[in-house]
């Protein structure tokens, strides 16, 4: 029955990672093999454990309270994602990214670039990098006509955004799988990889800048598409923005998990939403030109409508998948068959890194956190929230940020493979040494 569970894995996760080549939705494997794997415990009556982390065994366990157990945990990270993604929509609803537009006052290429991947790097850490990455690779379609060169700014995005979202246990979904799981604080997170995730960004960038490609200027329209801004776009912009960086100082505060306290976020970011929205009805005169998206939906709803529900459920299958090889004891041992084969868990991390570049990094962390069982803040769970957050940039499939702007800008695989793919190398590889360097000094000292 071991193999079945394992050849229904595979295939799962095989499927996963051609998804693209198979045009069938990732959630759809994820759903029916976390579906599969359940139901193959249950009939066939396998023994499921749970990990005691302090005493580094398996302990037997019910199949039902094992199984609520993982959804709960599940749970809090989808109802954590589903109140920040709705943040996001209602900044979105109010085209309050299109503020960003006003920061570029300038012309110089080379400036642009240092800009683009700042904002990157920074934004990634409040919004995601999923989301930086779209809202910078559409203004960068406004701003930059010649598709060449922004080809080249979009895989330098790919790069800061990534290496933005590692630092920050709000940045990713991987580092916040982390920090709602207690494996890492939110203070710790940022103390420990900020400075390796400068470095993963600013060796990149460095060496792009004296590309011949980024010397000279750009003739840019700064000036299109201010039409469209809303008077109320700044205002939610920061408030929004805001709101989410607010989160981990409430769990700080109040120590109830993260999701509650993005609940309070989008209620005060719903409650000034709703408020400009009915300010903007009454204003018929200023206002014809609104969508009818606009004039007859609450900003809440249509926000909630805008929600990437397939990437909720995917997430709900994959780590549920992975919780099922947990609870049966597969993880936990072949943590020990790693931990005997390489001795040095830096090498595994690395691997662990360089593998997110071929499948998604969701997976890899969760089996990670089976496998490893490390107390809060070990440098182990920094490390992999690094290596896992940031060696996806070597592929442009490699991380979510990467595929969306290949979709966005068609960016070819073999033409990021050739172009961008050693800067995300070497970027990944100055990060990951600062990191060690740092790590060792401080258990030394």
């Amino acid at each position: 029955m071991e193999t079945i569970v394992i050849i229904v894995f595979f295939v799962g996760y095989l499927a996963i990672t051609l998804e693209h080549n198979l045009k069938i939705d990732k959630l759809i494997p994820a759903l029916a093999m976390m579906a599969l794997l359940w139901a193959i415990i249950a009939l066939s009556h396998l023994p499921v454990f749970e990990v005691n982390a302090q005493l580094k065994e398996l302990e037997p366990a019910g199949l039902d309270e094992i199984l609520l157990h993982h959804l709960g945990k599940t749970a809090e990270i989808l109802v954590f994602l589903l109140g920040a993604m709705t943040i996001v929509e209602i900044i979105d609803y109010f085209n309050g990214f299109a503020t960003i537009k006003g920061y570029i006052r300038f012309r110089s290429k080379r400036k642009l670039l240092w800009l683009f991947s700042l904002l990157a790097f920074v934004l990634s850490a409040i919004i995601d990098n999923l989301t930086a990455t779209i809202v910078l690779i559409t203004i960068l379609q406004k701003v930059i006509k010649d598709r060449d060169t922004r080809l080249w700014f979009a895989g330098l995005i790919i790069i800061n955004a990534n290496a933005g979202g590692a630092w920050s246990p709000i940045g990713d979904v991987t580092t916040t799988m982390l920090w709602i799981a207690d494996k890492v604080s939110a203070w710790q997170l940022v103390e420990h990889v900020f400075l390796p995730a400068v470095m993963c960004t600013a060796v990149p960038t460095l060496i792009a800048s004296r590309h011949k490609l980024f010397q000279g200027t750009f003739d840019l329209d700064l000036k299109e598409g201010a039409e469209s801004e809303s008077r109320f776009g700044p205002t939610m912009l920061y408030l929004g923005l805001g709101a989410i960086v607010f989160v981990p100082f409430f769990k700080s505060i109040t120590h109830l998990p993260p999701y509650v306290g993005m609940m309070l976020s989008l209620a005060v970011v719903a409650t000034f939403a709703e408020i400009y929205s009915n300010a903007k009805f009454s204003i018929s005169s200023v206002d014809k030109t609104e969508s009818d998206e606009h004039s007859h939906h609450s900003p809440v709803h249509s926000s909630l409508a805008k929600i990437e529900l397939p990437s909720i459920l995917f997430f709900l299958g994959i780590l549920l998948a992975v919780a099922a090889l947990e609870s049966l004891g597969y993880l936990f041992h072949f943590a020990e068959t790693l931990n005997t084969t390489i001795p040095n868990t830096d090498v595994v991390v690395l691997l662990l890194g360089v593998g997110s570049a071929v499948i998604d990094n969701v997976p890899l962390v969760a089996a990670s956190m089976g496998m490893f069982s490390p107390g809060l803040d070990n440098p182990l769970w920094h490390f992999i929230a690094y290596s896992a957050g940031t060696g996806g940039s070597m592929l442009i499939i490699g991380s979510a940020a990467g595929v969306v702007a290949m979709g966005m800008e068609k960016i070819d695989f073999f033409w990021y493979l050739r172009k961008i793919a050693w800067l995300a190398a070497a970027g990944f590889l100055a990060g990951a040494v600062t990191f060690i360097l740092m790590r060792d000094l401080v258990l030394n000292a």
